[in-house]
C-alpha cells in the first residue's frame, strides 16, 4: 500500500512539474512573440471602411519600412528559418536592395475589398506623402494597383528620398511622415474625408546596421557612381575635343586672314 502511495505521489509531482514547465515555456514564448509583434506592428496602420449601403467594404493597411522595422524583420525571419549569419546577411542584402532605401522611402500597401470592386487607377494620383509642408508623389509603385481590385491586393509604393528641387534628404530633421489617400479612391471612402496615416520619426533615428549586407550595398552604390562619373567624363571629353578643334580652327583662320 505504501509503495502505491509513493508511486502515485511521484507521478503527481512529475505531472505538475511538466505542466508548470509547459506553461512557463508557453508564457515565455508568448512574451517573446508579443515583443516582436510590437516592434513590427509599430510601423503599420490599418483602417476599415464601408459605404452607407454596405455595397463595398475596404480594409487597407500601410507599413513604413523604417530602420527599426527592417532590422526587426530581418531578425524575425532569421529566427523563424534558423538561418546562419551568412544566410541572414544574404537575405538582408536582397531586402535592402529591393527596397532601394538609398534613393526611396518605401511603403507596403495592402487592400482587401469585398462587394463592389474597387478601381483605384491611376493609383499614383490618389496617394501622396507629406513631410512638413511639402507633398510628394510616388516615383514608383506596383502597377497592379491601377486595375480592378476585388479580394486581396498588396504591393510596394516608393516615394523620393531626396527633394527634387533642393536635393536634400526629405526626412532629415523631420518629426513625422504622412501618407495620404484621397477619399475618391474608393466608394467605401467617398462619403468621408481623406485617409491620413502618421508615423513618428523621432522613434526611428537609428540607421540600418552594418555587416556584409551593408558593405555589399555600398560597393553597389560606388560601382553605380563610378559608372556615372565615367559617363560624365566621357561626355566632357567629347565637349573638350570639340572645343579644342574649334579653337584650332579659329586660330588657323586668324593666321590666314593676317597673312593676306
Amino acid at each position: 500500500m505504501l509503495k502505491k502511495i509513493i508511486a502515485a505521489s511521484v507521478l503527481l509531482i512529475l505531472f505538475c512539474t511538466a505542466s508548470y514547465s509547459a506553461t512557463k515555456n508557453k508564457t515565455a514564448s508568448k512574451k517573446e512573440d508579443t515583443k516582436e509583434d510590437t516592434i513590427l506592428s509599430r510601423w503599420s496602420h490599418e483602417n476599415n471602411f464601408a459605404d452607407k449601403d454596405g455595397d463595398q467594404t475596404l480594409r487597407i493597411k500601410a507599413t513604413y519600412y523604417a530602420n527599426e522595422y527592417v532590422e526587426a524583420l530581418v531578425a524575425a525571419e532569421a529566427e523563424k528559418n534558423l538561418w546562419t549569419s551568412d544566410e541572414t546577411e544574404n537575405y538582408k542584402y536582397t531586402l535592402l536592395k529591393d527596397l532601394n532605401l538609398a534613393e526611396t522611402i518605401p511603403f507596403r500597401i495592402e487592400m482587401y475589398v469585398r462587394g463592389v470592386p474597387m478601381y483605384p487607377g491611376p493609383f499614383d494620383k490618389h496617394i501622396s506623402m507629406r513631410v512638413g509642408k511639402n507633398v510628394y508623389q510616388p516615383v514608383d509603385y506596383d502597377k497592379r494597383f491601377n486595375f480592378k481590385v476585388l479580394g486581396a491586393r498588396d504591393g510596394m509604393v516608393y516615394f523620393p528620398r531626396y527633394d527634387p528641387k533642393t536635393g536634400k534628404d526629405i526626412l532629415e530633421g523631420a518629426k513625422d511622415v504622412r501618407v495620404i489617400f484621397d477619399h475618391s479612391i474608393s466608394m467605401a471612402m467617398s462619403s468621408g474625408s481623406d485617409l491620413i496615416w502618421v508615423w513618428d520619426l523621432t522613434r526611428d533615428r537609428g540607421k540600418i546596421g552594418g555587416g556584409k549586407a551593408a558593405n555589399r550595398l555600398e560597393v553597389d552604390r560606388l560601382i553605380k557612381r563610378s559608372d556615372k562619373i565615367a559617363s560624365d567624363r566621357a561626355e566632357l571629353m567629347k565637349q573638350l575635343e570639340a572645343l579644342n578643334k574649334e579653337y584650332d580652327d579659329v586660330n588657323s583662320r586668324i593666321d590666314e586672314l593676317q597673312a593676306q
